[in-house]
């Protein structure tokens, strides 16, 4: 982000906001009887300009009305001093004007409500109030985009007071240039993946790797298949993977290494934390995530998914029939979400037939052939030195492993190595590894 440029773009536009609430509390307080309209210049041109902001202002086609709103709920975090003139009181009752709305912060600056944009938008005008009630509209970019942020419903305040302020993610944005990205906890119970690996690295069978690349298709280009193919009225939006294999056969790794070919955030879901002994908690902290992923190209993964995308159970007593609520919601929001979901579980069994049925991908992860483990034996040991009787073929061939039991092998004889006068790899280090993965699986050598 070039700070000087995108300051210069901040600096126009809080200087013609400032304009057009100095020229609204005018008329407001009748020093402008000609027009009951504040005589404002337009906005600027944002047309030429760059930043987060005029990206944001010229991305949304925002106009006059939009733009106010977004000085004014930004104003308190870059130029407080702004909205001082809001503090006039109303010395006929001894009181702050109830029109102006707005709160007092705990330094004692000026805090906008809805109400306070209704003001600087309406005016005393019923006309243009209820029209400027639709900017705050679900359905509008403001809330729909989650780029206001205006409080949980409160009964006990009215409409107007609820506060006005960016969300989270808009402020950060406009502030570092950088896009957002929430912190795990229980408000928002998922975390983003990451790794140091490249799609070169993924070692996989051709079937596999086929069906990653479908997925790789529709993120790269499925707006052109939805808009300029004229699709969106036939298909619905987003798009549904369920990665099914035993554990370390790649399910989690090949979800982020989607999102990172795709330049996107992967987010996994934490289960434990989502699934809640309280009725109806499910489904609220599930709608926290896919709320703030909406519009935001991540992808969300379900690990374990069979903990919440199970088979529906018989209805015996109420707890069941919510149980089974739970996943009718879950089947809903998910074919809902814009965006591209993924759920993992180690058993097709485990997955109720209503949901894959409704996914556009499946894809099976199996164990690695021997020329698959081959591969991942000479990708995990490149850099290490082994002894002369080591035979990676040979090894590959006699033992059935997950690419993730053949780095925990690699881990091991490593450790076993460094701590030795002559630091190699040995046969039997393998074999020790070997066993030790084995016996977790109940298996044997």
């Amino acid at each position: 982000m070039d700070d000087a440029r995108h300051g210069t773009t901040l600096d126009l536009e809080l200087r013609w906001f400032f304009q057009t609430l100095e020229s609204r509390l005018s008329l407001h307080f009748g020093q402008d009887t000609k027009s009951r309209r504040p005589a404002a210049p337009p906005p600027p041109d944002l047309s030429k300009e760059e930043g987060p902001y005029a990206d944001l202002v010229k991305a949304q086609a925002f106009g006059r009305r939009e733009r106010l709103v977004l000085a004014l709920a930004l104003a308190p975090h870059v130029r407080p001093a702004l909205l001082d003139p809001l503090f006039t009181r109303n010395t006929t009752y001894d009181r702050s004007f109830s029109e102006f709305g707005g709160l007092t912060s705990p330094t004692g600056g000026f805090l906008p409500s809805l109400e306070t944009a209704l003001f600087l938008l309406a005016g005393d005008s019923m006309t243009e109030r209820l029209a400027a009630n639709r900017l705050f509209a679900p359905e509008h970019a403001f809330l729909r985009q989650n780029l206001l942020d205006l409080g949980p419903p409160d009964p006990s305040l009215t409409p107007g007071q609820r506060p006005l302020r960016p969300s989270p993610a808009l402020l950060h944005q406009l502030l570092t240039g950088e896009a957002w990205r929430p912190r795990f906890g229980m408000h928002f119970p998922a975390r983003r993946l990451e790794t140091s690996m490249e799609w070169q690295d993924l070692v996989l069978n051709h079937d596999t790797r086929r069906q990653l690349g479908e997925i790789i298709a529709w993120l790269e280009h499925g707006r052109v298949v939805m808009e300029d193919w004229g699709l969106r009225r036939k298909l619905r939006p987003g798009y549904r993977a369920v990665f099914i294999g035993p554990p370390g056969t790649g399910k989690t790794l090949s979800a982020t290494l989607l999102g990172k070919v795709t330049r996107r955030d992967v987010y996994r879901v934490d289960l434990a934390m989502v699934v809640s002994k309280f009725i109806g908690e499910t489904e609220k902290n599930l709608e926290s995530i896919f709320t703030q992923a909406e519009d935001r190209d991540w992808l969300l993964f379900f690990d374990e998914a069979d903990a919440l995308f199970g088979k529906r159970t018989g209805v015996s007593d109420a707890q069941d029939r919510f149980a089974n609520q739970e996943v009718s919601y879950l089947l809903q929001r998910v074919e809902e979400f814009a965006g591209v979901v993924i759920l993992a579980t180690n058993l097709r069994d485990n997955i109720d037939d209503a949901f894959l049925r409704r996914f556009e991908t499946v894809v099976q992860f199996a164990l690695p052939g021997p020329e698959e483990l081959h591969t991942l034996w000479t990708q995990g040991l490149d850099r290490c030195p082994l002894d002369r009787d080591v035979d990676l073929r040979q090894l590959s061939r006699r033992h059935r492993l997950s690419g993730g039991a053949v780095i925990n092998v690699v881990r091991y004889c490593a450790l076993c190595a460094v701590q030795r006068e002559q630091p190699v790899i040995q046969l039997r280090d393998l074999e020790d590894g070997i066993r030790r993965e084995l016996a977790k699986e109940g298996r044997t050598l």
